[in-house]
């Protein structure tokens, strides 16, 4: 088994290991940042290694498009593009791909309306033009022209990107659609996911590890069944994906009643919860028992002029665009790693810089936001660890959290 778990929470389902892939090990609980377009927006590999993160994800559907798997493939997959060295996981695209069609996710909770009802939209991101068994058929936002993504098709761009876990196919279920739908979707699902894992079988580079992705919205039953037959298939590890609720109680009985399934002898399957990256979600989601998460969430709210801080009454955050911190002399945050905190650096200044859109700004919040993430993964480990898991949860909840120096 690729995960090799180390202790265990005994007041939780918590875990903590590592996850063994070609290029070394992850360890778990960890947050995965993403590497959308072979790059973490604003940071050098080495500046993301020196955090503490471990491994990235690559988005499939973005770089099949822009540059080419096949341009990737000349210089030994997106190790090589990107000069990293650790482990990369890439997503199969189908979140993408379908995000064209239904809407994304944050769309669906802030009910705004499809892209698909908007010709100017979709003009300029693409649109699906039909959902065939054997794949989807889409409109390319780069020149609008006519492509197709089948589960073979995004196995064998994730085989010449060379990456440590590849995803496979998988349709991103929103919640609006009805039940009927859903258990239609999720079928499709497993059966693309047979695909994937005999193509990968025949045609997979050596050490490439295949997730399988837990379909069937916010169903219990459906839910329950396809994290069995995900687990049963014979994949390496298991993700956990599509809409998971409305608000964040359902969306933690939904990733519960996955994992309730994956005891047992399936329990050294890794488990990914994908799009999760909330300060509070991943707290629950350790608890839960999952291993890593991904979310654009920190780096996206970094460019945007948003810093995370030990503030859940905030939902951890702070807008530094506000006018409130115009001329404040306080510090972004104690404690923290990153170049804007061990310098001193004023909240007023990262205003100005938030403000004026200047680079310098999005890359300090950037770092900062994934120093806060890392420290926080390591907390919550190392509370594993010394079976202080609890605790160490509760004054995150609390406010009460301060990070330590950084562990190298």
């Amino acid at each position: 088994m690729a995960l090799i778990i180390e202790a265990r929470d005994g007041a939780t389902d918590a875990r903590a290991g590592r996850l063994r892939t070609a290029h070394g090990d992850v360890r778990t609980p960890a947050f995965v940042p993403l590497a959308t377009k072979a790059t973490v927006k604003g940071l050098l590999p080495t500046e993301v290694k020196a955090l503490g993160y471990d491994m990235v994800l690559g988005n499939t559907f973005h770089l099949m498009l822009n540059p080419g798997a096949e341009l990737i493939e000349r210089f030994g997959g997106l190790h090589g593009f990107m000069d990293w060295d650790g482990p990369i996981i890439t997503d199969s695209g189908g979140f993408q791909v379908f995000s064209m069609g239904h809407g994304t996710i944050a769309d669906e909770i802030k009910s705004r309306p499809s892209r698909a009802r908007h010709g100017e939209r979709v003009a300029r991101e693409g649109a699906i033009l039909s959902i065939e068994e054997q794949g989807v058929r889409f409109r390319s936002y780069m020149d609008g022209s006519e492509r197709f993504l089948s589960p073979e098709g995004s196995m064998a761009v994730q085989s010449s990107l060379r990456s440590d876990i590849a995803l496979s196919f998988d349709e991103c279920t929103p919640f609006h659609v009805d039940r009927d739908y859903t258990e239609r979707s999720t079928e499709r699902t497993h059966r693309w996911l047979e695909r994937c894992l005999g193509w990968h079988a025949e045609h997979g580079p050596a050490g490439q590890l295949v997730y399988g992705i837990v379909q069937g919205g916010v169903y219990e039953d459906m839910r329950r069944a396809s994290a069995r037959v995900v687990a049963a298939s014979g994949c390496d590890g298991v993700a956990i994906g599509g809409s998971l609720g409305a608000e964040k109680a359902q969306m933690y009985e939904v990733v519960g009643y996955a994992v309730a399934e994956l005891g047992g002898e399936r329990e050294r399957l890794p488990r990914h919860l994908l799009g999760i990256g909330d300060v509070d979600d991943l707290i629950r989601g350790v608890e839960l028992g999952i291993d890593t998460f991904d979310c654009a969430m920190p780096t996206r709210l970094g460019r945007h002029g948003t810093a995370l801080v030990p503030d859940p009454h905030n939902r951890w955050r702070v807008d530094l665009t506000k006018s409130e911190w115009r001329t404040s002399e306080e510090p972004l945050m104690e404690g923290c790693s990153c170049h804007a905190c061990t310098r001193g650096l004023s909240r007023a200044y990262l205003s100005y810089l938030a403000r004026s859109g200047e680079l310098t700004g999005m890359r300090l919040l950037t770092e900062h936001n994934l120093a806060f993430l890392a420290r926080l993964m390591a907390d919550l480990r190392q509370g594993i660890f010394d079976g202080r898991l609890p605790e160490v949860a509760n004054s995150l909840r609390r406010a009460e959290y301060r990070p330590k120096p950084p562990i190298r």
